[in-house]
């Protein structure tokens, strides 16, 4: 399916509504198109990120705190700087260990993110 709608060219943070969508969870689009799409998701320490899959592949870098990451059988605990890659279909979730940002990166885009 192709959009004709486009994310803005540049982004600034404090312009764009946080929307919450878990307890302790907030997530920003940054910037999409029909093929790709950026995300930050801010979480409270203790927030859950619950056991999901979805087709989109997904990449994801650690901007701020620590996080448990499960992607199907294998956890790791990541901090910032790191990153992790969720293939397409498998399932992943996070626990936030220390409060955090994680910056997602999703293809095609998350229709389900457009209201």
């Amino acid at each position: 399916m192709t959009h004709l709608a486009k994310s803005n060219l540049f982004f600034k943070e404090e312009e764009t509504e946080w929307d919450v969508v878990g307890e302790g969870v907030q997530r920003q689009i940054v910037g999409f198109d029909d093929r790709v799409m950026m995300v930050n998701v801010k979480f409270d320490k203790g927030a859950i990120g619950p056991l999901h899959n979805h087709h989109h592949t997904q990449v994801t870098h650690i901007a701020a705190g620590k996080f448990e990451v499960t992607i199907e059988d294998e956890t790791r605990i990541l901090k910032k700087g790191d990153s992790f890659y969720i293939p397409s279909d498998k399932i992943h979730g996070v626990v936030c260990l220390e409060e955090g940002m994680l910056i997602d990166v999703f293809s095609p885009i998350r229709e389900d993110f457009m209201k």
